[in-house]
């Protein structure tokens, strides 16, 4: 199984890690020709305005014809770039998952907190940096994890989020889901 980390921006190297860890073979993807060679797609935190500027309209269309082939998971703006739906303010998502997400839902940088969240009835300590909110969620969408009433990990198919940073807290359960996900859809 190999899979592939988005190398544009973010802490993609902590993502490789924590892969890498659990036993996966890890490639920083740089160029949308190494999608092809890929079992499925970690897109980390970051700026998705950035990220969309970056890809570039082919970059874009590439990702968007990978996310509806392989698995993919995004976290933080990976979350926000997988959705069909985003807001405050309004950015062209990739349309894997049927969610309305909303873009610094938990406020601005200084804003960022560590808090628990439950995930598969057990509590998770999770990383929030400006981070996005789930807003709305499909009848497709399963929820994974939750802080307070917000859902927090979500999977539609095979394309899965997090909007706070699983990569930066020593439980692997997001990662271990995410693996999960790609080994059943091979």
């Amino acid at each position: 199984m190999i899979i592939g980390v988005l190398a544009l921006q973010g802490d993609f190297d902590a993502h490789r890690r924590r892969l890498e860890e659990l036993g996966a073979e890890v490639v920083l993807v740089k160029k949308p020709e190494q999608l092809d060679q890929i079992d499925g797609l970690v897109i980390p935190g970051g700026e998705s305005g950035a990220f969309l500027k970056i890809l570039g309209e082919e970059g874009f269309q590439k990702l968007q014809e990978f996310v509806c082939q392989k698995p993919a998971f995004g976290t933080c703006a990976g979350a926000i770039l997988l959705a069909t739906e985003v807001t405050n303010p309004p950015q062209e998502g990739l349309g894997a998952l049927d969610i309305r997400i909303r873009r610094n839902a938990y406020g601005r940088q200084i804003d960022s907190s560590i808090r628990i969240g439950m995930m598969q009835g057990t509590p998770m300590e999770m990383v929030f940096i400006r981070a996005p909110r789930i807003e709305h969620i499909g009848p497709n969408v399963e929820v994974l994890a939750t802080e307070g009433n917000d859902p927090v990990v979500v999977r539609q198919g095979r394309a899965m989020a997090a909007t706070f940073h699983p990569e930066l807290s020593d439980d692997t359960r997001v990662h271990r889901a995410f693996l999960d996900l790609v080994e059943s859809s091979k």
